[in-house]
């Protein structure tokens, strides 16, 4: 800035910008102008409450995959006790007269691990149903569940008709069990409680672990 002397009053004189300097004003400016006008638009919208509420809810899909899977689990696990069971009788050279001297622990034997193999089976049913639904996993390992025992009486109901015509019981022929009656009943009755129920819990709780997949990815989410 320069400062003349015109007799007793004073004139600045600005000097005029380069070229540079209004080139770097200008693109600071667009910047600026362009930086405001940005509008954040988010990834994913988060679902409110009544969408959440249309995907809630017992899911039949998803519990009849889930019975597929369980289905498929029981012969899979089936095979593998079975050719476990073979191989640990050949080593120890376990035969059936010794199953029938002590029939006892044999049939307590049996009837743990067919509830095990039913418990495992409902488990990983009820685990997929949860994992599909994504919502309510109890509820669908509780359809899982369901599925079956309707499935049960059916297949009894037929069984107790075709009987009823054909005498299919007294064909079969049933081994003679060294075992009093009472405890024959007692053991029927704990095994058929221990069948009905350790499956339900099984179910659900495959189900509300299968649920716990998306939950841990929704609380990421907010």
């Amino acid at each position: 800035m320069t400062v003349e002397q015109y007799g007793d009053s004073d004139t600045l004189t600005q000097p005029a910008p380069s070229p540079t300097t209004q080139r770097y004003e200008e693109a600071r400016a667009a910047a600026h102008r362009a930086m405001t006008s940005v509008t954040l638009v988010p990834d994913a919208l988060p679902a409110t409450e009544p969408e959440r509420l249309a995907y809630r809810g017992f899911k039949f899909g998803a519990a009849f995959f889930g019975w597929l899977i369980m289905l498929s689990m029981i012969v899979l696990l089936t095979a593998v006790v079975a050719g476990a069971g073979a191989g640990a009788g050949y080593v120890l050279d376990y035969t059936k007269s010794d199953a029938r001297q002590q029939a006892g622990a044999a049939a307590i034997t049996a009837a743990a691990v067919f509830v095990l193999v039913l418990s495992l089976a409902f488990y990983i049913g009820g685990y997929v149903a949860g994992r599909l639904a994504r919502f309510d996993g109890a509820r669908q390992g509780f359809g899982v569940w369901m599925i079956s025992l309707l499935l049960v009486v059916i297949a009894v109901g037929a069984g107790a008709f075709l009987n009823d015509q054909y005498d299919l019981v007294g064909r079969v022929d049933r081994p003679n069990l060294p075992l009093p009656n009472d405890s024959l009943v007692t053991g029927g009755l704990i095994t058929a409680a221990a069948v009905l129920m350790l499956p339900l819990l099984a179910a659900l709780l495959g189900g509300k672990n299968g649920q716990r997949y998306h939950d841990k990815i929704d609380a990421l989410l907010g």
